[in-house]
């Protein structure tokens, strides 16, 4: 049986917010001109995806994005296109645009998922992206359920909101979400913006500053910074809460898409290695997470796995929120090829200065773009990993 292939595909960078943790607007980027695709380079990308899993055996699958994919000019055409091949696909956009008619229309060409984001309870999270945005996301997801399309909130977790995370699940679940999952925030690793939150702002006060200025001022500090215990203690804070809700009947599927999840998991019993693999670390030895199992990855982050993302310009990134990742460009290169070359630097397991020698390597490796946000290296240990390394997970010299 094939397995699926995915793109994140972002068709344009318009968009009806800046939030302050956008990469597409970071740093340098502050100003630029949004960028977009036209039409016959789309239809040159989306072909270009379709050869790329017929010569490996993979069933395609897109993430289409922005910016606000919808505000592209020929968004339909290209939802027209999935349609006439039978591809399923995922929208990740804002809410402001979706009304019924909007949704079951989507549906109608083949849409499975809407992923909208909320990073905050109200006044948190219409700081960070706009006044008003907080209430509109919660309200969209009627719509998006009713159309019979699967509604997916994303939050993303920082030091600014990480307090408030169990508070968005109660609200969330409310709503009726189908799905909710987090992940950590990215920053660049040229990023010397900063950010906190006041905390006695109102979304009418004049004095605060509600869309991504142009210069940043060295006294708003982004606090991105969250310690090792305090991310555990977030995991342990969601998964009761994830079961107290399970137990009563909740229909809210629980994503837990870091990979740390893995090594919480792994220390709470939930989650074990394979007997087998188990086997070949004993017998093969030390330093060698590897042996007895030929390299095989077993999960953890799929990149040089099974995804590639697509920007606007036609850049193709190993995953985009690992800033410094460009492999080629869609326009120029057949994306099989590159597959086999210029993504061969992002299989290199045994690079991984912390997990290389971590029993967990084949099935976590936390997040790679979070520990090259600090300073573009791709294998350096996971900023919020937890884990002793002079623990029974560790292999020895």
């Amino acid at each position: 049986m094939k397995q699926y292939f995915s793109f994140q595909w972002h068709i344009t960078d318009e968009c009806d917010q800046r939030c302050k943790h956008c990469y597409i607007f970071a740093g340098e980027n502050v100003c630029k001109k949004p960028d977009a695709m036209n039409w016959e380079q789309m239809q040159d990308t989306f072909y270009n995806c379709l050869d790329f899993c017929e010569v490996y055996h993979r069933l395609p699958y897109f993430y289409i994005t922005g910016g606000d994919p919808i505000l592209h000019p020929d968004f339909w055409k290209l939802l027209g296109l999935m349609k006439e091949h039978g591809i399923p696909f995922t929208i990740l956009g804002n809410p402001f645009h979706l009304t019924d008619d909007v949704c079951r229309r989507l549906k109608e060409y083949g849409c499975q998922k809407y992923q909208l984001s909320i990073d905050g309870m109200r006044k948190t999270h219409d700081w960070f992206r706009k006044p008003g945005s907080f209430d509109i996301t919660l309200e969209k997801i009627g719509c998006i359920n009713r159309a019979g399309i699967r509604s997916v909130i994303m939050t993303t977790v920082s030091g600014t909101n990480i307090d408030e995370v169990p508070d968005i699940i109660d609200a969330v679940v409310a709503a009726g979400a189908n799905v909710f999952a987090f992940a950590r925030y990215c920053p660049t690793c040229d990023e010397n913006v900063h950010w906190t939150f006041p905390l006695h702002a109102k979304a009418s006060d004049e004095n605060v500053h509600w869309t991504f200025p142009l210069h940043a001022d060295a006294s708003e500090e982004k606090d991105t910074g969250i310690e090792p215990l305090r991310y555990r203690k977030l995991l342990a804070d969601c998964d009761r809460k994830f079961k107290e809700y399970e137990t009563a009947g909740c229909q809210t599927y629980f994503n837990k898409k870091d990979h740390l999840w893995t090594l919480y998991e792994y220390e709470t019993g939930a989650f074990k290695i394979p007997e087998t693999v188990e086997d070949g670390i004993r017998q093969k030895g030390s330093l060698n997470p590897f042996a007895g199992r030929s390299g095989v990855i077993y999960g953890g982050c799929n990149c040089g796995n099974c995804h590639l993302t697509i920007l606007p310009t036609g850049d193709v990134y190993a995953c985009r929120r690992v800033q410094n990742s460009k492999v080629g460009n869609v326009f120029d290169d057949r994306l099989a090829d590159l597959w086999v070359c210029e993504m061969e630097r992002y299989r290199e397991y045994t690079k991984f200065e912390k997990c290389s020698r971590c029993k967990l390597l084949s099935f976590c490796r936390g997040c790679p773009a979070v520990a090259s946000g600090k300073d573009g290296n791709f294998y350096a240990a996971d900023p919020q990993c937890w884990a002793d390394e002079t623990s029974e997970l560790f292999l020895r010299a």
